[in-house]
């Protein structure tokens, strides 16, 4: 990272790779184990992770019967395995204008440029093949899945181009639409036993996020990583903010308690209807700060999210 948190370039993401590979993410809940990087699918056969033993069936394979628990028991008994198979990987990742704001340590912007980059390096790390898609206001640009550095390092190359042409006197509207049309693509591509993780602070989520979301974990491993600066939960109790959208600037007075209750409001009000995604969706939604270093809240996120899916 350079120019003081507000910008990052390629070297600075490439250089991520040795700090992502302790981390983990985890696997739905029906497969009963936790993730490191390849997935164990429905279909069952000769595979190479044993499942359970259960009663012969008429139609099963008889080279699946276990003899000695069949001699044992007196019974026929059959030994079933899961085969395990690549699960390509999604990065969804967010550099619109209203990516670039933040008020310790980075901007939005850069702390999603870099979870996007550790989630690459330790997916790639897996043997598993990654990719994604990279959007600001006006462009979605996609980079296919491949089992490569080179495709991690053109993934880091388009974060980096988005990221520096993010500028404060940039009269754009924020894209809300652009958020819900990437998600759209990127449900038509993963219909099936993807991981996709989503990087983004979801400003202008809509039903159709929702509903984009619930498609995409009917059959993915979906994970959401909410990119937030705790500025707006932690209002000062004097003074006063300049904000401004490149133009005409205006002045937010902290002193004055219904200012300060609005806003806590707001930020409140958004965080709870995105976390409760989780409940309903089953999606994890992990928060990550702007005010801090990027890859030890994540594996500390992705740990407390694993111990989550353990419990259940």
């Amino acid at each position: 990272m350079n120019d003081d948190g507000v910008y990052v370039t390629t070297d600075h993401l490439v250089g991520l790779e040795a700090l992502a590979r302790d981390m983990r993410f985890v696997q739905k809940a029906r497969s009963h184990r936790q993730l490191a990087g390849r997935m164990q699918s429905a279909m069952r056969g000769r595979g190479l992770v044993f499942e359970e033993l259960r009663d012969y069936l008429p139609g099963d394979d008889i080279r699946s019967i276990d003899w000695r628990v069949t001699a044992r028991t007196g019974k026929p008994a059959v030994r079933v395995y899961g085969e395990e198979k690549e699960r390509p990987a999604i990065l969804v990742v967010d550099q619109r204008i209203n990516m670039f704001f933040g008020t310790r340590r980075s901007m939005k912007s850069v702390t999603a440029a870099e979870a996007a980059a550790l989630c690459a390096w330790r997916i790639l790390g897996s043997g598993d093949r990654v990719g994604g898609f990279v959007f600001n206001d006006r462009t979605i640009e996609e980079i296919k899945p491949h089992r490569s550095r080179n495709a991690v390092i053109a993934l880091a190359d388009v974060i980096a181009k988005q990221n520096r042409e993010l500028r404060a006197d940039d009269r754009r509207d924020v894209g809300v639409v652009q958020l819900d049309a990437v998600l759209t693509t990127v449900a038509n591509i993963a219909r099936h036993d993807h991981l996709i993780v989503v990087i983004s602070d979801y400003q202008g989520h809509s039903a159709l996020t929702r509903d984009m979301m619930l498609r995409l974990s009917a059959h993915n491993d979906v994970v959401c990583l909410l990119v937030y600066d705790p500025f707006l939960l932690e209002l000062p109790s004097s003074g006063g903010i300049v904000v401004s959208g490149g133009g005409p600037q205006a002045e937010l007075a902290l002193r004055t308690a219904s200012v300060r209750t609005s806003i806590a409001a707001f930020a409140r009000s958004r965080g709870e209807e995105l976390l409760a995604w989780q409940q309903e969706l089953g999606l994890p939604m992990l928060p990550i700060s702007t005010a801090e270093d990027t890859a030890p809240q994540l594996r500390r996120v992705l740990e407390q999210s694993a111990w989550r899916q353990r419990r259940r």
